[in-house]
C-alpha cells in the first residue's frame, strides 16, 4: 500500500510538471490513500499502547527539526558528492520533498484522536537527531520521562 502511494504520488508529480509546462490548469486530485494509511498507522499505534496498558503515547516535537534535517542532509550531500555543488543541490531537494509530501501531522491528529478515545495521554518531547531509529524511540520516551518526573516532583 506504501509503494502504491509512493507511485502515485510520483505520477501526480509528473503530470503536474508537464501541466505547468504547457500553463495549463491542473486539477490532479491525489486519492485519500494517505489519510486512509495514516488512519491506519494511528489505530495500530494505539492499539499497541492499550495492548501493553501505556498510560501516554509519546510523540517528537518538530520545532527546529526543519533545520537539524536541513544541515544533516546538507553534510550528506557533501560527502557524497564531493566538489558537485550541483549535484548536491539536487540530492537536497529530491530529499526535501519526499520529506515534505508526509503528512506528520495529520498521522498526528489521527493518535491523538484515537488515544483520546481510550483515555490515553499525549506527550511532545524532542526527538534526539543521533542514533538509530530504536536509540531515538528510547530517548524520546525516556527524555519525556525525565520531563515528567521533574514536573511532578
Amino acid at each position: 500500500m506504501l509503494s502504491r502511494r509512493r507511485r502515485q504520488q510520483v505520477h501526480f508529480r509528473k503530470e503536474r510538471e508537464k501541466a505547468q509546462k504547457k500553463d495549463a490548469p491542473c486539477h490532479l486530485g491525489e486519492s485519500e490513500l494517505g489519510e486512509y494509511i495514516d488512519k491506519l498507522l494511528a489505530k495500530r499505534i494505539v492499539e499497541i499502547a492499550e495492548h501493553y496498558q501505556a498510560v501516554s503515547i509519546v510523540l517528537p516535537k518538530l520545532k527546529d527539526m526543519r533545520e537539524i534535517r536541513t544541515s544533516a542532509i546538507q553534510a550528506k550531500a557533501e560527502t557524497k558528492h564531493l566538489g558537485n555543488r550541483h549535484v548536491q543541490q539536487l540530492y537536497i531537494k529530491e530529499y526535501n520533498r519526499q520529506i515534505h509530501n508526509w503528512s506528520y501531522n495529520r498521522l498526528q491528529e489521527g493518535i491523538k484522536s484515537k488515544a483520546a478515545e481510550l483515555r490515553i495521554g499525549i506527550e511532545f518531547e524532542v526527538q534526539p537527531n543521533y542514533g538509530t531509529l530504536q536509540e531515538k524511540a528510547r530517548d524520546l520516551t525516556f527524555f519525556a520521562y525525565q520531563s515528567r518526573i521533574h514536573t511532578i516532583g
